[in-house]
């Protein structure tokens, strides 16, 4: 049984859920007014090699769609949950069969409760080797676009043990200019989903996610 208790056999360790996110690169990063398309947005990218997928809590009918995907996409993805900022959101997605979650802001106890990969959002060194000692497998650095690779490579330079995720106005020609300064993945919202998640293209949606996955093989090559 993984952690969250949904049966699956894919996922059966914290580490095996950060493992699966970091091999992905990519976290598509699922917010609109609506959950409505999330479904058709999840199943393009999965088809086109992003499987780790992060559904928002300030999207309408979230959970729903939480649920909906982890039934919907194979075991191979891993589907989970953002902008979880307190203890009932924690027991909300992983009811809803979250595999992990990720946070905007560092809450060190719900990094050390939480009974899957917590991933909370870090600005400063102090707060990442926070989340890191408090047992967060991956920490977000958040927002990543006012930073930039190079201040992510002078961090991790004497924080190697850290593992880093930037996530907040990361574009796609940025990807691997972040996996070069030490990132082990990126998160990626409207940059990669663009307007699919509220009925847009699906066609552009792919091109864009063949892209970014093209950008983690060269920066791993």
């Amino acid at each position: 049984m993984d952690p969250a208790g949904s049966g699956r056999i894919g996922f059966v360790t914290e580490d095996s859920v950060t493992e699966a996110v970091i091999r992905s690169g990519i976290v598509a990063i699922l917010r609109a007014p609506t959950a409505d398309y999330f479904s058709a947005v999840a199943e393009v990218l999965a088809g086109n090699g992003i499987t780790a997928i992060e559904v928002t809590f300030t999207s309408s009918g979230a959970l729903d769609a939480l649920a909906g995907l982890r039934r919907q996409l194979p075991d191979s993805v891993a589907v989970g949950a953002g902008t979880v900022l307190s203890s009932d959101d924690v027991k909300a997605a992983v009811d809803a069969g979250a595999e992990f979650l990720v946070s905007p802001v560092l809450d060190v106890d719900l990094v050390r409760s939480s009974p899957v990969p917590f991933y909370p959002g870090t600005s400063t060194p102090t707060e990442m080797y926070a989340a890191h000692q408090a047992g967060a497998p991956l920490v977000k650095l958040f927002p990543a676009a006012g930073l930039g690779p190079d201040w992510l490579r002078n961090v991790r330079a004497p924080l190697p043990q850290v593992r880093v995720m930037p996530t907040g106005g990361v574009k796609i020609e940025d990807i691997a200019d972040y996996l070069f300064a030490g990132a082990s993945a990126v998160g990626l919202g409207s940059p990669l989903v663009g307007d699919a998640v509220t009925g847009g293209s699906l066609t552009g949606l792919a091109a864009r996610a063949r892209h970014a996955v093209s950008a983690v093989a060269f920066a791993r090559s």
